[in-house]
């Protein structure tokens, strides 16, 4: 899940200790005596609130999402050994049939003379020398088919252990994913408990701060030359993935989703690059961890740029300061200043990929930046007279 907040000041990181009750309370009241009803809370406090609930909720949105994708990862292993352990009962049917034959053959050819006696009554006998061979060759053929059914059994008999295992654990990540998709939901429901607490001067007021603070960490940024001086073309997965994101601008976030009419952001990140013919890791964790770091000095368009401590959120970088993401619920996919999350890092999905000799930057659609990146406002990032505001 995908979490936008302010990247400056005290504003950004929550307050030591036990979170205020009366983020989640009703309005005009308070869970624990001597705590402010959130009606008489400083907007700063408000927002620190907000940010801690979006923040938790992303983390478990994305801890939903790697257990998704392994547990996907599981019924594919499932499927898999189902498939082999059904070719080895096959195998082991048609191994058995050919040892019942083999009994049969065994038990006819015992009744018959022997054939050294055979050889001292043949009147020929090189023709009773070339029978033995053959009869050798017809045991030797007998002991492949004993030692065919017994290998057989054997291979059956690990994959059945092995295909039980694999079930075991699949049943374990689905209570695993059940877990998390609560605590998603628990997070997101407390955000909306708060949101339907605030007043609409409340709601306009935290939407101001949070454009002030986006702008002074903006300006920081750029002042600091962290971002570097030139502009760099993207790789040619680069621009695919670039361009695949912009095409998705308005879409709403929704956490656990890749498309296509709804994304959480690394949903979107994975899909734009998937896109381009470039496979990344599903959740922003993973991409931080598995993908080829890179400095912000030296960003190029279509790099993922990573945000938080605990690597939770994650976008696509527009250039010019800019990137694309999916914010979070109540938002849709838009165009943010790179600065508007506190950031950790850049990486690079195509590390060997070489920058384009030309390239144009994709043309952004009417509204790309409109909206909150705090996802306070209705669904779709509208206010509540219908107009969407600067993000």
């Amino acid at each position: 899940m995908c979490t936008a907040a302010i990247a400056t000041g005290a504003v950004i990181s929550p307050p030591p200790g036990p979170a205020p009750a009366a983020a989640t309370a009703p309005p005009g009241e308070s869970r624990e005596s001597g705590e402010r009803p959130v009606a008489e809370r400083p907007v700063a406090e408000l927002l620190t609130g907000l940010q801690r609930l979006y923040r938790e909720a992303e983390k478990a949105t994305e801890t939903y999402n790697a257990t998704e994708e392994k547990l996907n990862n599981q019924r594919a292993e499932v499927a898999k050994l189902n498939r082999r352990l059904a070719r080895a009962r096959l195998s082991l049917h048609d191994s058995r049939s050919a040892a019942a034959r083999l009994a049969r053959q065994q038990y006819q050819s015992s009744t018959e003379i022997s054939p050294y006696v055979r050889l001292l009554l043949a009147r020929d006998p090189q023709h009773a020398l070339d029978q033995a061979h053959v009869i050798r060759q017809l045991s030797k053929r007998r002991a492949e088919t004993v030692h065919r059914l017994t290998g057989s059994e054997k291979k059956t008999d690990e994959l059945a252990r092995a295909a039980r295992k694999a079930l075991d654990g699949q049943l374990a990540l689905a209570e695993r994913q059940k877990k998390a998709r609560d605590a998603v939901r628990k997070r997101l429901e407390d955000v909306e408990e708060l949101l339907a607490s605030l007043s609409a001067d409340q709601l306009a007021e935290l939407a101001e701060l949070e454009k002030a603070s986006e702008a002074e960490a903006q300006e920081e940024l750029v002042a600091s030359g962290a971002l570097g001086s030139s502009a760099r073309p993207p790789s040619r997965k680069g621009e695919a993935a670039l361009r695949y994101a912009v095409e998705q601008i308005g879409k709403p976030y929704e956490w656990g989703a890749e498309g296509p009419d709804t994304y959480d952001c690394s949903g979107l990140t994975s899909e734009a690059w998937a896109y381009a013919g470039q496979t990344v890791p599903r959740t922003s964790q993973e991409q931080w961890d598995q993908l080829d770091r890179v400095p912000l000095s030296e960003l190029r368009p279509g790099d993922l740029v990573v945000y938080f401590p605990e690597a939770t959120h994650v976008a696509l970088y527009l250039g010019n300061g800019k990137v694309i993401h999916a914010p979070r619920p109540g938002a849709t996919v838009k165009v943010s200043p790179l600065a508007a999350n506190p950031v950790l890092g850049a990486v690079r999905p195509d590390p060997a990929g070489k920058p384009l000799r030309q390239y144009t930057p994709p043309k952004l659609p009417p509204g790309a930046t409109d909206g909150s990146d705090e996802g306070y406002e209705g669904e779709g990032g509208e206010t509540s007279d219908g107009e969407g505001s600067e993000g």
